[in-house]
C-alpha cells in the first residue's frame, strides 16, 4: 500500500519522537530504581588475567567455562588457580555502574576486585582480602563479607546484576537490574586510592556471564 508523501513524513517522525519518548522514560525508570545518577560504565574482560578454562567471546564481553584448560602463558596477572577474570578498565574515582546477565547459571560471583588482588594459589575471597562481591551457588546467595559471608533473601532469583560503585562514597552496591531491588551493599569501604576492576568468577558447565 502506497502513502502520500506526507503522511509518510508524519508517521517517521511520529516513530522518531516515540523513541525518544521511550529512550527518556526508560532514563527517568533508572533514576526512580537506582537512585542518584551513576555513569555507565563499557566494561570489557582483560584475556591476560582469564584463568585457562575461561572461555572470552570475540568481543571479551563474555564468557563460559570450557571442557579443559587452555595452554596460555602463565603471566604474573593470570589468575592460575580459582576460575576468575578481572574487567580491562580500572576505576580511581567517580561513580560507575555495569549490568551483567547471569541467567540460570550453577555459580558465579559477581563484583569489583582491587587490582593488586592476589592472583596465584588458593586465596580467600572476601571485602578483607580486596573482593567485594556477590555468589550464587546452587540456590544459595551470600555477599562476600568478612570474616564470614552474610546470606541473602532473595525474593525471586535475579537475572541480571547491577554493579554499582561510588568510590568516593566507600560503597559497592548490587540490584536485581530488572527489579531494581537491592540485593546488598557494602558501605564504608576504604579503597585508598587503589584501581578497582570489575570481578568474574564462574564455576559450572551451564554458567555463561554477559555483560550488558
Amino acid at each position: 500500500m502506497a502513502f502520500p508523501p506526507k503522511l509518510r513524513n508524519r508517521i517517521l517522525e511520529s516513530c522518531d519522537l516515540n523513541y525518544l519518548v521511550e529512550d527518556a522514560m526508560k532514563q527517568l525508570k533508572d533514576a526512580l530504581l537506582f537512585g542518584k545518577p551513576f555513569q555507565k560504565a563499557n566494561v570489557t574482560l582483560d584475556p591476560d588475567t582469564a584463568h585457562p578454562s575461561l572461555i572470552l567471546s570475540e568481543d571479551r564481553k563474555s564468557v563460559r567455562l570450557g571442557d579443559r584448560p587452555q595452554t596460555l602463558p602463565d603471566n604474573p596477572k593470570r589468575f592460575n588457580y580459582r576460575p576468575c577474570v578481572l574487567g580491562l578498565e580500572g576505576f580511581t574515582a567517580g561513580r560507575h555502574f555495569w549490568e551483567v546477565t547471569v541467567g540460570s547459571g550453577e555459580g558465579w560471583i559477581v563484583g569489583v576486585a582491587r587490582k593488586s588482588v592476589e592472583r596465584k594459589g588458593l586465596f580467600p575471597l572476601n571485602s578483607e582480602w580486596g573482593i567485594w562481591a556477590l555468589m550464587k551457588r546452587g540456590v544459595v546467595y551470600l555477599a562476600f563479607t568478612s570474616p564470614k559471608y552474610s546470606p541473602l533473601s532473595l525474593n525471586e532469583k535475579p537475572r541480571r546484576i547491577r554493579v554499582t560503585l561510588d568510590y568516593e562514597g566507600g560503597c559497592v552496591s548490587f540490584f536485581d537490574a530488572d527489579s531494581g531491588a537491592e540485593l546488598y551493599t557494602f558501605s564504608g569501604a576504604s579503597f585508598c586510592g587503589e584501581t578497582l576492576l570489575p570481578y568474574f568468577y564462574l564455576w559450572g558447565n551451564e554458567t555463561q556471564l554477559s555483560i550488558s
